[in-house]
């Protein structure tokens, strides 16, 4: 087999086989087929697509690339949920320990940010010694142990996927739903859990901006699961607005507290819940997802997903006290606070612009060897719908460099449009299961 016959054979628009794609997957991986051969079959895949079973090929073997973790060990169901990535999303800190107390198995491994804030490791350092590395060993004890573990991703998943979206990145081939679900779920089946839920974002702070992609990219990655044995089920959620209030490191750990203690904002918690209860559902804890709604908001009321929260961090090494006291986690020197120009209702809050602006103010990377700041970001004290008065105060800049303030603010006083009429977005828009037809949602 030649890698040219491989290439011409899809720029054609033929099926390739199981084993002509991985063929060139674990030759590319291991430097035997080179750069501008594998750029070669990107283009032709990106042009002439992948249908649902070359697709699942293509995942399984950047799966089989490397390492593929074993959790046998660990009794009972191992869950795991990916966030296709947003602007205030610190879903994993608060939904982990949340269904961790309700006996499922958190066996999680998480990256750093790049873009809009730092990723859930990032976040997660915000409790002062905070490892995110642990020996395979340890990390099977903490889940066998607390339920839940999250540590850093390793280089040894899934290998194939990061030299290949390297590459994508600069031959024009990202944007393919195919190689997108593809490449996000090598890393997710390479983790060794049993049942995923995807929390795919939809509007203008996400990878996807309309929803016909969004559910599109949705139903691919609930067919790779299937086609490989893993039960995936994804949520289709809004992020045209910043999830919750608070944008940054150490502020979205707060809000995940807040959350933990049943004082959290309303969105953030309605979709925690419901990512949650999907997860119940799934490994048949509860019978529906009201039932499991009910089942985490008594885990909340009682204490007890706070207290999974904190066996998180005390197990790995962290200073539980912001927990308790959130002025122990990392503060910003300065504020300074944004204001409404005339009065009416928010009819637009660009996700986009205020994750810039936070990055601007130094709580994400611009590159991956950029250090965050983990105290600085953003309060949003009106969200879309919301009537304001002319001097009410929108948002509040934590920062602690001046110049670094003077970039972001202008980016962040331009995401707001205020109108005279109220209008709103909703939160969810649907699901997918293995049964939802074809690019249609299902309610929850």
């Amino acid at each position: 087999m030649r890698a040219y016959e491989v290439i011409v054979k899809k720029r054609e628009g033929g099926e390739l086989s199981s084993s002509e794609i991985d063929f060139l997957v674990q030759g590319y991986t291991r430097g035997e087929i080179p750069d501008y051969q594998m750029s070669s079959f990107l283009m032709a895949a990106f042009l002439q697509g992948l249908n649902s079973q070359e697709t699942a090929q293509l995942t399984k073997s950047m799966v089989h690339s490397g390492e593929v973790l074993d959790l046998s060990r660990i009794s009972g169901i191992k869950v795991d949920k990916h966030s296709t990535g947003g602007v205030g999303d610190k879903t994993t800190l608060a939904l982990a320990p949340l269904v961790a107390s309700a006996d499922l198995n958190v066996a999680k491994m998480s990256g750093r940010g790049l873009g809009h804030s730092g990723g859930t490791i990032d976040k997660l350092e915000a409790f002062l010694g905070f490892t995110p590395e642990l020996s395979m060993e340890n990390f099977i004890e903490q889940v066998q142990k607390h339920n839940l573990a999250i540590v850093g991703q390793t280089k040894q998943l899934a290998p194939a996927d990061g030299k290949i979206y390297s590459l994508r990145d600069v031959t024009a081939t990202v944007d393919s739903i195919p190689l997108i679900a593809s490449s996000i779920m090598s890393k997710k089946l390479a983790a060794g859990t049993n049942m995923i839920v995807l929390d795919v974002k939809v509007g203008k702070g996400a990878f996807m901006e309309n929803l016909e992609d969004a559910t599109a990219l949705g139903h691919e990655m609930v067919n790779i699961g299937k086609n490989l044995g893993r039960k995936t089920v994804a949520v289709i959620s809004d992020m045209n607005q910043p999830l919750g209030r608070k944008v940054g490191n150490s502020l979205e750990v707060q809000e995940a507290i807040a959350t933990l203690k049943g004082n959290g904002p309303e969105d953030f918690k309605e979709l925690c819940l419901n990512l949650g209860a999907i997860l119940l559902n799934m490994a048949e804890k509860v019978t529906t997802v009201t039932e499991g709604k009910k089942l985490l908001s008594n885990k909340i009321n009682s204490g007890e997903a706070l207290a999974k929260l904190e066996q998180l961090v005390k197990a790995q090494n962290g200073d539980t006290s912001g927990i308790h006291n959130t002025e122990n986690l990392p503060q910003a020197k300065h504020y300074k606070i944004l204001t409404a120009d005339k009065s009416g209702f928010i009819t637009n809050l660009d996700a986009k612009k205020v994750g810039l602006a936070s990055v601007n103010l130094g709580a994400g990377r611009a590159t991956k060897e950029d250090k965050i700041d983990l105290s600085v970001g953003i309060e949003l004290n009106k969200k879309l719908g919301d009537e304001v008065s002319t001097g009410d105060e929108l948002a509040k800049i934590w920062y602690n460099d001046e110049d670094k303030l003077l970039q972001a603010a202008p980016i962040l006083e331009d995401a707001f449009d205020i109108s005279e009429s109220a209008s709103g977005k909703s939160l969810i828009y649907g699901m997918i299961t293995e049964n939802t037809n074809p690019g249609e949602l299902d309610s929850i």
